[in-house]
């Protein structure tokens, strides 16, 4: 196995280098802050018991959603709002998505890591202006991308002044409404110098599966989770809902909260096994 990763500041933990493995986590959009507040201090209670570092996940806007009448969220400043609450009373970092570059900069006043979505991995500029902000920078490689091309996204992040990058799989296109995950995808990025995380929800995810939505796969959740922590990723996001069937996006692949905690203690064992292997070379 390849050698760790540099290791990557994210405030108060480090991720890579060798560190232990981190989760990034919440509702897929953000409905409303007693839901989020919640939601936040629930996962880290089980994060915390398991002695994992623990970064809040959420979006203000959901800009991708299939159809225009598909509910995308708070919008910027109400969003903004409801995260600055999670993080002070909660405790935790946040990540949230940018999608333009007037964006990136108010974002960055409250997150602590900036997403780039999928669909967005090769703007150019969006990745400019999220890491002139300083802030780290979680780049998910787009459905269209082989793992090797993002070298360039990389390459343009650096570039632009940013050093604390992650990088993450989150499947790419298989025919129409499916997605497949190649775990080769892990270790060639992991190559590229930085901590690699594996998005287990978007990863079963059926993009326009349901005529007017996406819909997606939970069962496999799983088994795709597993297989990507031995094959030694850093670190794991999870859209995780207390009742994705209700939930106004991305229900179908989210993670019920209640089977959050038995899904990370698999994941431990299953990386604290793989952590034995690094250094074998085949």
């Amino acid at each position: 196995m390849p050698h760790p990763p540099r290791e990557v500041d994210l405030g108060p933990f480090k991720v890579g280098g060798g560190q232990r493995h981190f989760l990034i986590a919440g509702p897929c959009v953000i409905e409303d802050e007693p839901l989020m507040l919640e939601t936040a201090r629930r996962i880290a209670e089980v994060t915390s018991s398991l002695g994992i570092p623990y970064v809040f996940k959420a979006s203000y806007d959901k800009a991708n959603r299939t159809s225009v009448t598909s509910f995308r969220g708070p919008g910027l400043r109400d969003g903004l709002a409801v995260l600055r609450k999670v993080k002070e009373q909660i405790g935790v970092p946040i990540l949230t998505d940018v999608h333009s570059v007037d964006e990136a900069a108010q974002a960055a006043e409250v997150a602590d890591i900036l997403q780039i979505p999928a669909f967005l991995c090769r703007q150019t500029d969006l990745l400019v202006a999220a890491a002139k902000t300083g802030r780290a920078v979680n780049v998910k490689k787009g459905q269209f991308l082989s793992p090797w091309e993002m070298e360039h996204v990389v390459k343009k992040l650096e570039a632009s002044g940013a050093s604390r990058i992650l990088l993450t799989e989150r499947g790419t296109t298989f025919g129409y409404n499916n997605l497949v995950v190649d775990m080769r995808s892990l270790p060639i990025m992991r190559r590229l110098g930085y901590p690699v995380v594996f998005d287990a929800t978007h990863s079963v995810q059926l993009p326009g599966g349901a005529g007017t939505s996406s819909s997606g796969q939970r069962e496999f959740v799983v088994p795709l989770a597993s297989a990507a922590a031995a094959a030694g990723c850093d670190g794991f996001f999870m859209e995780v809902h207390p009742n994705p069937d209700s939930a106004p996006s991305d229900g179908p692949n989210m993670v019920p909260l209640r089977q959050l905690k038995p899904l990370l203690e698999r994941l431990v064992l299953i990386c604290q096994a793989a952590g034995k292997g690094e250094g074998v070379d085949l």
